[in-house]
């Protein structure tokens, strides 16, 4: 029985290490959504610019990145480059804004340029909750009906978009193809 209690902290430690040495290989980048699959949550909210309500409807037609971005976010200043090339090849970009000044947005967009087709103000968060946003920036890929394909956490970079993001978003080109 002592024998038995000795071992007891050992089998514990050796339990922790085995779950910690696993978390060693994990890729935050791909942390799960369980919206994929699902249709872009319902939303009313007012655009960056201020000119309309935009509702999800808005972002179907076309695949799309939706990028969740914002000025108070120091990673989404250096996507927003990498984003500016990508709307200029013609990838299908739309914005939210998350938890952010529209008069800040709006200043960011004329100083940096502005990649997105559509750019949706999430000032209150609510678009960000439901889609289950950790933080900016954030990207998901929705096909042409809206529905979302694929999660991606941290910052687009030209290695990022040609090694992950560009095979899966051209995948969703290809299927839009009548």
């Amino acid at each position: 029985m002592k024998r038995l209690l000795l071992l007891l902290p050992l089998a514990i430690f050796l339990g922790v290490a085995v779950f910690l040495y696993r978390g060693l290989f994990l890729d935050p980048s791909e942390l799960p959504s369980a919206l994929i699959g699902k249709p872009l949550p319902a939303f009313t909210l007012q655009s960056v610019q201020g000119e309309k309500q935009l509702t999800e409807a808005d972002l179907k037609g076309k695949p799309a990145l939706v990028n969740i971005w914002a000025t108070w976010c120091v990673a989404c200043r250096v996507e927003h480059p990498v984003l500016n090339k990508l709307s200029e090849m013609g990838v299908n970009i739309y914005g939210v804004n998350y938890k952010d000044y529209n008069a800040a947005a709006q200043k960011w967009l004329k100083d940096f340029h502005n990649p997105y087709q559509l750019n949706v103000a999430d000032t209150s968060g609510s678009l960000g909750l439901d889609l289950g946003v950790y933080g900016a920036p954030e990207t998901f890929l929705i096909d042409k009906d809206g529905v979302i394909r694929h999660k991606f956490v941290g910052v687009i970079d030209e290695r990022v978009w040609r090694e992950q993001l560009a095979p899966l978003y051209q995948q969703l080109v290809d299927e839009a193809q009548p």
